[in-house]
């Protein structure tokens, strides 16, 4: 059999992906390495703009019924700041206020509307060798001793920036300016339900964010060498408590609410992270989500992002299905991707870059407290300015427009 679509990945932007190709009637292999559910290093939220998305794949309920509290605030910690201003809301039908969900418990619900479409699943499997073949894609995929051949006319990849195997990114060497990711999750803390504050300390910079079951999510990325100088100070610690004690020690508002907090579950790490924007395409290898672009997490707008990238793509596939169909040159499909792909993200990359740039700047922190202290409203501003109120690409993509059509 020669599926239509393979995709490599069943997180955010893989199972949205292969839900909507499916949904439209394409034959989808959907294939990931790990077993579910697993944590993954995450912020978390979902922006009220993507929360449509899961209404169409019929799993906006489950999530709302999951989910974390409605976030209507956003603060800043960082040093003595505690400065906090209101969320832009958006009213999209489904909901006016962004939520958040354990990558435990959202990618399952994700995957299984992926699999209810018709997608057939592969998991855990993982890639591990990819060859074309007289136009058609030829996979080798391994689960545990047992090996596999797929065959599809296009390749989705959906596994993340920093994940080894046959689709990875050229690798780079170790540097200081690295960005490791650290997650954890907290029970029993004093966080506003309804706030979610950005971090900003030395060398780094992370977020907060009431989730599911009454816990809190922490993220943050710290520069490498950051990462050591803490290490040192704090010998006693594992990486992942030296960096959590390092942020107590710079940001008040963190200490202040996780003073009765206890650690639920282990300190998760990843990376180094590659914020910018990849190549989506190449002879009919198509990329979606962090493997696309990435943010730098400060805006907290990855699975949003993910779960867009993914509509946008389908959008592009469904409309030019014939041309796919018939082993056609999907280049003009990869480059009108790769224009609408920058039009709705390249903004977003843009803003969190630039906030970054400001956070892990020596005097950045300061600068910014000073700021959002005598002027709370910019905080409202960079979350709309992130994509916390944009709610244009959340359409389903099964109702693809005649204009796009090739």
């Amino acid at each position: 059999m020669i599926y239509d679509a393979l995709i490599v990945g069943a997180g955010p932007a893989g199972s949205t992906a292969a839900r909507v190709l499916a949904q439209a009637g394409w034959s989808v292999a959907l294939v990931e390495k790990s077993v579910f559910p697993r944590r993954k290093v995450c912020g978390e939220f979902i922006s009220a703009a993507s929360l449509p998305l899961l209404d169409i794949a019929d799993i906006g309920g489950g999530f709302l019924s999951q989910a974390g509290p409605e976030i209507r605030r956003v603060a800043l910690f960082t040093g003595a700041t505690t400065t906090n201003a209101a969320m832009p809301s958006v009213h999209n039908g489904v909901g006016a206020w962004g939520r958040a969900l354990g990558r435990e418990h959202l990618d399952g619900l994700l995957r299984d509307a992926a699999v209810r479409a018709g997608a057939a699943l592969f998991q855990p499997f993982k890639l591990v060798d990819l060859q074309r073949v007289d136009g058609i894609h030829v996979a080798q995929i391994q689960g545990g001793k047992t090996l596999q051949q797929l065959a599809a006319r296009i390749v989705i990849a959906a596994n993340g920036s920093w994940e080894r195997g046959p689709l990875s990114l050229p690798a780079r060497p170790r540097h200081a300016a690295d960005l490791l990711a650290f997650k954890a999750h907290f029970h029993g803390s004093d966080l506003p339900k309804d706030l979610m504050p950005l971090l900003m300390f030395p060398g780094g910079y992370g977020g907060m964010a009431p989730t599911d079951g009454g816990r809190i999510s922490l993220s943050c990325c710290i520069r490498r060498d950051t990462l050591t100088q803490s290490r040192r100070l704090f010998r006693d610690l594992s990486a992942g408590e030296a960096v959590l004690a390092h942020i107590r020690r710079h940001c008040e508002g963190v200490q202040d609410a996780l003073r009765r907090a206890q650690l639920a579950g282990a300190i998760l790490s990843a990376g180094p992270i590659r914020p910018g924007l990849r190549p989506v395409h190449r002879a009919g290898l198509f990329r979606v989500g962090n493997a696309a672009g990435e943010a730098h997490p400060v805006i907290a707008e990855g699975i949003s992002m993910a779960m867009q990238s993914s509509w946008l793509l389908c959008r592009r596939l469904i409309a030019n299905e014939r041309a796919i169909a018939d082993g056609r040159d999907t280049r003009h499909i990869g480059a009108a991707y790769a224009r609408e792909w920058r039009t709705h993200f390249a903004l977003r990359l843009h803003a969190a870059a630039g906030l970054a740039h400001i956070a892990m700047r020596p005097a950045g922190a300061g600068l910014a407290a000073s700021a959002v202290e005598r002027l709370p409203r910019l905080l409202t501003w960079g979350a709309r300015v992130s994509g916390k109120a944009a709610a244009d690409v959340a359409h389903d993509p099964s109702q693809a427009d005649v204009a796009v059509r090739s």
